[in-house]
């Protein structure tokens, strides 16, 4: 069987124009003029950074406990395509309400409130996306369709970044000159976001096809929906105990490969020396680099499976992660930096692709659903012992992302390879 080309495409569009929420508002633009703009003269002694960390530990418990039932009705009403539907629309809509934070600390509530929201929303709506990628694919290609769909990811956050930052950004409002009082530009950031969004995930919903649903007409009570994942999730471990190993395995390796972004700018400015304007840079360098190394990984995960591309990825970052440790300057981290980022694109679309080679047809939503449930429940031990180990030195808390990397690599070891075809 063939997939219709303009599927795949439109499936990694939508990758493409998420990066206008990953990217602007929740990483490098929006979230910054939240905490250190809008939150500048906050009163009181918790200060802006800690409300929106708050805010967005709150969302992750929200989206644990929600993911894999959401998922879960999804695959039974047959509603994949319009789930991811739905929860896309909600996060354009938390991004487009961006526009209406104003520069004045009273307004911090609700750019902080807008921030958590699109975090749950995004994430869920991931769910039923990555779900897609069985339907986008075939035992032979998914794991070049899921590489193409990182790297357009990793593009389109290129593409989005440098034209926000020339257009409305650099100096003073931009090339085209907008107004900054009151972060005028800023917020029209999030309106550019919000249409690129809007536009690039269009396609999604008008060419992947619906499936038939896998319990028509059945409805499920919130409660009565818990118990069934409860027995699902016996079951599974009953049927298919490899896969709820790699559950596990991958909910650890994930969680430092998120370090690795979160922390990377922090490192480079504060030990290694890169001037702050050379951080966009570096950023953009990074992202271009995951993004080749994500195709090519797909390559590979087609030909040799998904197991040998993350396990040899995790060494990768492992390698050059000791190396950082040991060396110091700019120009290491940049070679070092760029060699690291080499190997995150193909560990994360591979491990999409381990679940989607294992995934029963008809629950791809629950599994996946699932993946960022595991994935939640383990995001503090990362950023927990980076700050541990930096106690100690600031650099040393590279050892603390290299435990986690480790500790995953070790869990993945005893898991099965899925079959390829």
């Amino acid at each position: 069987m063939s997939i219709p080309r303009r599927q795949v495409a439109a499936w990694g569009l939508w990758d493409w124009g998420s990066s206008a929420y990953t990217t602007i508002f929740l990483t490098f633009v929006f979230s910054v003029y939240v905490t250190d703009a809008v939150g500048a003269d906050l009163p009181g002694t918790v200060g802006a950074e800690t409300w929106l960390a708050w805010a967005i530990g709150a969302a992750g418990f929200v989206i644990a406990v929600l993911a894999p039932v959401m998922g879960q009705a999804a695959d039974r009403g047959g509603h994949v395509v319009r789930s991811t539907a739905v929860w896309t629309a909600l996060t354009i809509v938390a991004t487009a309400l961006g526009f209406f934070v104003q520069d004045d600390w009273r307004w911090l509530w609700l750019g902080v409130l807008l921030l958590a929201l699109g975090s749950v929303t995004f994430e869920i709506a991931e769910v039923s996306y990555n779900a897609l990628l069985a339907r986008v694919s075939t035992p032979a290609t998914i794991g070049r369709v899921s590489g193409f769909g990182w790297s357009m990811g990793y593009f389109g956050g290129i593409v989005l970044l440098l034209l926000v930052y020339v257009l409305f950004i650099a100096g003073e409002g931009g090339a085209l000159g907008l107004a900054t009082e009151n972060g005028w530009n800023i917020r029209v950031v999030a309106l550019v976001a919000a249409a690129w969004f809007v536009l690039a995930a269009i396609p999604l919903f008008v060419l992947v096809p619906e499936r038939p649903p896998v319990a028509p007409g059945e409805r499920l009570s919130a409660a009565a929906a818990y118990r069934k994942l409860v027995r699902d999730l016996r079951e599974l471990y009953r049927t298919s105990p490899h896969t709820v190993y790699f559950l596990g395995a991958s909910a650890l390796f994930r969680d430092g490969l998120a370090a690795v972004f979160t922390f990377g700018a922090v490192l480079a400015v504060t030990v290694y020396g890169i001037g702050a304007a050379d951080v966009l840079i570096f950023g953009v360098a990074a992202n271009v680099v995951s993004a080749l190394g994500a195709l090519s990984g797909g390559w590979l995960d087609d030909r040799i499976g998904p197991k040998p591309v993350i396990v040899g990825s995790l060494v990768g970052l492992l390698a050059a992660g000791t190396i950082l440790l040991v060396v110091s300057g700019p120009t290491m981290f940049w070679i070092f930096g760029l060699f690291l980022c080499l190997f995150v694109g193909p560990a994360q679309s591979s491990s999409r692709t381990f679940l989607g080679r294992l995934c029963p047809p008809g629950h791809e939503g629950q599994l996946f659903g699932l993946y960022a449930t595991t994935g939640r429940a383990v995001s503090f031990l990362a950023p927990t012992l980076f700050g541990v180990f930096a106690l100690v030195s600031p650099k040393l808390g590279i050892l603390g992302i290299l435990v986690v990397l480790a500790a995953g690599l070790v869990a993945l070891w005893r898991v099965r390879s899925p079959a390829l075809v």
